[in-house]
């Protein structure tokens, strides 16, 4: 969830995944089509365009203003946080660890709802004074829509459904009550996944009702949610396992390597095609100098493959796509993070070692399960 870069705003990096585009169409379109249409008749149709292109940005100003706030907070706690992005359902504050305490969790996730029910506030004190003076309904409208939208998200966000603001809160609690953050985690994932199933049961019956795109909508942001309840337990499950485990624990040793003097059209027919392997080590006179992967290669034109090298497709080592075998595994896990290949090369005295792909993780991560390590 990468996406590209927008900007930043005090000193947050803030990125815009390419699903955020869909669903930004999609909410203009539903202002602009639909709801400015219904409830204030007799405007045309650019005067509706225009109030949605304005309700539109600040409903997404007002997720950036949600999603900052988080990372305010979680800086004063002393967590470096990335960036944000925004992508279909929302926003992701991009942080290189969790909060230490339950006390910082709770802050970190309350302060969310609290900004989104302020700026519920602001918006809907603008409305009440504009229609008090008279202003026009084309004014006034957009902040009526953003009073209740902004409200309608911080009800959302307090459901106790982890990761949603009010899961990560009702996880506090649990962490504090209990002292164990897995079994925290895993509870507040399970409602989480509760809550899922009851957003996806409502859109179920609403599509039968005859309100064929909310109930579409109450499905994804169920099945999404589901998804991310999963998957953030079993990061953490993966992060605490990997306490005290070093590279060379999980490294796949004496990996196959290629020559950085290879043509790509070589690699692909010898390497690629003949072998299960998305990645391969590239190595000169016996010492590695990089990585090169199959998705790199194919960025690169067809036609150029008999052309290209590898040498001129991989990431070299100095790219930090390397470790070393005694380093603990939770640095390498943000090394393969933030590589963008996610993998590293396991490097001793300038040899080759071994190689860390997420297979590896994965095959690890299943190994401690079947002999009762993770639950």
């Amino acid at each position: 969830m990468e996406g590209f870069r927008l900007g930043s705003i005090f000193g947050f990096e803030i990125r815009v995944d390419l699903s955020w585009l869909i669903i930004f169409f999609l909410v203009l379109w539903t202002l602009s089509a639909g709801i400015f249409p219904t409830n204030y008749p007799g405007f045309d149709s650019s005067t509706y365009f225009g109030m949605g292109i304005v309700a539109t940005l600040l409903f997404f100003a007002s997720l950036l203003a949600h999603e900052l706030s988080h990372s305010f907070v979680a800086r004063a706690k002393g967590i470096p946080v990335e960036g944000i992005t925004l992508f279909i359902f929302g926003g992701v504050s991009r942080t290189r660890m969790d909060a230490e305490t339950p006390g910082d969790e709770f802050q970190i996730a309350g302060v969310g709802p609290v900004v989104s029910l302020l700026l519920a506030a602001v918006f809907g004190l603008i409305w009440y004074v504009g229609t008090n003076t008279g202003l026009s309904v084309v004014f006034t409208g957009v902040f009526a829509y953003l009073a209740v939208i902004n409200l309608a998200l911080a009800i959302f966000n307090m459901l106790p459904g982890f990761p949603l603001d009010g899961g990560r809160v009702f996880r506090s609690l649990l962490w504090k009550y209990t002292g164990n953050l897995k079994k925290a985690t895993k509870i507040a994932s399970n409602g989480g996944k509760w809550l899922s199933y009851l957003l996806i049961v409502f859109g179920v019956l609403e599509m039968f009702a005859g309100a064929i795109l909310g109930g579409l909508w109450l499905i994804l942001i169920g099945w999404f949610l589901y998804n991310a309840a999963e998957t953030s337990y079993e990061e953490l499950l993966l992060r605490t396992s990997l306490q005290g485990v070093r590279a060379q624990e999980i490294m796949t040793p004496h990996p196959e390597t290629v020559s950085p003097d290879m043509k790509l059209q070589e690699l692909v027919d010898r390497y690629f095609l003949s072998r299960r392997y998305h990645s391969f080590p590239v190595t000169q006179d016996g010492h590695p100098v990089g990585i090169i992967t199959l998705n790199q290669v194919k960025d690169i034109p067809r036609e150029e493959w008999q052309y290209c090298t590898v040498k001129d497709t991989m990431i070299p080592t100095e790219n930090g796509v390397t470790a070393c075998p005694e380093e603990q595994m939770s640095q390498v896990l943000q090394k393969m993070q933030d590589s963008g290949v996610s993998r590293v090369l396991v490097i001793h005295n300038d040899l080759l070692k071994g190689i860390i792909t997420a297979n590896d993780l994965a095959y690890w991560l299943q190994r401690q399960r079947d002999l009762g390590e993770l639950t």
